[in-house]
């Protein structure tokens, strides 16, 4: 049910006018579903509650998402997620507790009472947000929907994300299960305690990661991030795979902390970037959502598959297997998605009339690598190297020679270069010492 919600549930909050709204109802049929299970716990009404459960939890993630798009827009995006991860960590943290605490003290039945009642303050915070400040969000990009559905899916970025997401999920998913198997036939006395921190550590390294990772999210780039992402989940698998003390496989989990804060600020950033002006957001975000749930289905088949049949170290070397395939994913087709810098940006324009395009330079521009343009004025070839090495070349040098083509661009856009901006130019490069040793 919630793997078939993703979509049509991220195509409702689009069509809607209040996300506040959708969030109110959504949280509301939650603490309705806990408190059906609370109270008739018989099979029908069980079924029923986790349905309505499944698909208001489709409904929650995007709308939560579009709400933070709204009020702050794409340029503070990746702060406002990073801030929203570590919330979301501990609130998960002090809601286990709790709830643990509650089922511990008085009955299981009051595990469900409490989710309920927590429902209260979560719609006491959505009302005090502002309509206004939603419906008219600080981005102009942000509007209604003006892609078709047809045209969105089709999307190349989209779909290469998503299966990147989708081969995350299909690695991921099933290492915390199959650890845990393991740790209760290794020592069973401490299992439960062993587990729960494997569960909490993870949730304490995002509470204090995602912060930093937002904030790095514009200046570093959405790919840098992503490609460490991947590298720490398969470098997981493969410490899972030779460790035995249990003391180190808490350690072990560090990682997955570190991908979790990762992937839950980049994944709605890129969706963002990939979808800006075009009014889908939260259609993306369903597909991507998607994504994870197939990916999750069928890592702990073919994971547990596997450790039936080979054991152990070769399940858990065949999920990093497939983690070192969605590093080449995101490696080979995925694009860089997120704001270049604006001193670089007419530079580009300029290139793109000359030149018909500059096609991977963009990609590498966003990057901040370097590389060698050759541009062609008015039948010659002029040679030099348009990135500035940001470690060797000081940040006035840098400054003087953006002003330099910058003033180059605005002044000649039909690509006429004169005399007097070659010169120019020249002193720009000869300040830089520019040369193929840098």
């Amino acid at each position: 049910m919630a793997l078939a919600c993703q979509m049509p549930g991220g195509a409702l909050v689009d069509a809607v006018r209040s996300a506040r709204l959708v969030a109110i109802l959504a949280v509301a049929a939650i603490c309705l579903s806990a408190l059906a299970l609370a109270i008739w716990p018989s099979f029908l009404v069980v079924m029923a509650a986790r349905v309505l459960h499944a698909g208001a939890s489709c409904v929650l993630g995007p709308v939560i998402a579009a709400i933070s798009l709204g009020l702050v827009g794409h340029a503070a995006l990746g702060a406002r997620l990073g801030r929203n991860a570590r919330f979301a960590s501990i609130g998960n943290g002090f809601a286990a507790a709790a709830m643990g605490i509650a089922g511990y003290l008085v009955s299981n039945q009051a595990v469900f009472f409490l989710t309920a009642a927590l429902a209260a303050p979560a719609i006491l915070a959505l009302a005090r947000i502002r309509t206004g400040d939603v419906e008219r969000p600080q981005d102009a990009d942000v509007g209604p929907a003006t892609t078709t559905v047809r045209k969105m899916l089709s999307d190349r970025r989209l779909l290469v994300f998503a299966g990147c997401i989708l081969l995350f999920q299909l690695a991921n998913a099933a290492m915390l299960p199959l650890m845990g198997g393991i740790l209760t036939l290794r020592s069973s006395q401490w299992a439960s305690t062993l587990i729960g921190a494997c569960i909490v550590v993870p949730q304490l390294v995002v509470a204090g990661f995602a912060p930093w990772v937002g904030r790095v999210a514009d200046s570093w780039g959405r790919r840098p991030l992503l490609l460490f992402c991947f590298v720490a989940l398969a470098l997981r698998g493969a410490l899972f795979a030779f460790v035995t003390d249990p003391y180190l496989i808490v350690a072990v989990q560090i990682l997955d902390g570190v991908s979790a804060a990762v992937l839950g600020v980049t994944v709605p950033l890129v969706v963002a970037d990939i979808t800006r002006g075009t009014g889908r957001f939260n259609l993306g975000l369903g597909v991507v959502g998607s994504a994870v749930g197939i990916g999750a289905a069928l890592s702990t088949t073919l994971a547990g598959y596997a450790i039936d049949h080979f054991g152990s170290s070769v399940a858990f070397f065949s999920l990093a297997f497939i983690a070192a395939c969605g590093l080449a994913l995101v490696w080979l087709l995925l694009p860089e998605t997120g704001p270049m810098r604006s001193d670089r940006a007419p530079w580009l324009e300029f290139c793109r009339k000359r030149r018909g395009g500059l096609h991977r330079s963009e990609c590498c521009y966003a990057q901040f690598r370097p590389r060698r343009n050759a541009v062609t004025f008015s039948g010659r070839a002029v040679k030099f190297l348009a990135i500035i090495s940001v470690e060797r070349v000081p940040a006035e040098l840098q400054r003087r020679f953006s002003r330099c083509m910058n003033l180059v661009a605005r002044a000649q856009p039909t690509g006429e270069f004169r005399p007097k901006w070659k010169r120019l130019v020249a002193t720009a490069i000869v300040r830089l010492r520019f040369s193929l040793a840098t």
